[in-house]
């Protein structure tokens, strides 16, 4: 039992420092002038995080987990689908190149990103929160506190853009509604742990856009 414990804090450990070093190294490098070389990587890094994730959370019952979790991707792409091409969620936006490849004009990590994004603020909200219902609200709302900082950041990233040259104001209310629909239905797949590996992806992200939100402010 010591052995598995020990070996769950060495994985915890690592994955923490994994995270935080490509993280910091992102920063620097594009802070520096590389933007051009790190930017192409950023479907490795969100690769990456998943990796981590799942390495630390393995699906436990894995019909009704893979079944949940793939609801999230394509409810995340679905959405995104609906918003580049027809502009009825979201507003009037497109996706650049540093996302990887497309479907629908949408990058495929997209649905990644939201499966992450969900599994990361539903785990800090449920730990934190022993209401569910505002367990639900409050990951809903972390979501959108972090696009906040990434909608001015991510046009010069190329990953994605505005027609108006900035996000409107539904984006994030259309943010908000998807995001808690999302919440709700991972509300019982999330574990209730103390494990702090979401908290330091969470705040490894926060971090990131909000450093290059404030120099470009």
């Amino acid at each position: 039992m010591n052995e598995e414990l020990s070996f769950s804090v060495v994985k915890s450990n690592s994955s923490i420092f994994v995270l935080w070093l490509v993280t910091i190294s992102g920063v620097i490098g594009i802070w520096l002038g590389y933007g051009d070389w790190f930017l192409p990587k950023t479907p490795f890094n969100l690769l990456l995080g998943v990796a981590l994730l799942y390495w630390n959370f393995p699906i436990k019952n894995v019909w009704p987990g893979i079944l949940i979790w793939s609801l999230v991707y394509i409810t995340g792409m679905s959405a995104e689908m609906i918003g580049v091409n027809t502009g009825l969620l979201f507003g009037n936006y497109w996706y650049g190149e540093n996302l990887g490849p497309k479907l629908a004009n949408v990058p495929l990590l997209i649905g990644i990103n939201w499966v992450v994004l969900t599994f990361l603020t539903a785990t800090i909200a449920k730990r934190f929160i022993s209401n569910p219902w505002m367990a639900v609200i409050c990951g809903a709302a972390l979501m959108v506190a972090l696009d906040f900082f990434i909608e001015p950041v991510a046009p010069g990233f190329d990953y994605w853009h505005w027609k108006a040259g900035y996000a409107p104001l539904r984006n994030y209310i259309d943010w908000f509604v998807i995001s808690l629909v999302l919440q709700l239905l991972v509300k019982n797949y999330v574990p209730q742990s103390k494990h702090p590996l979401p908290i330091y992806h969470f705040a490894a992200q926060v971090l990131f856009f909000v450093f290059f939100y404030a120099i470009n402010k």
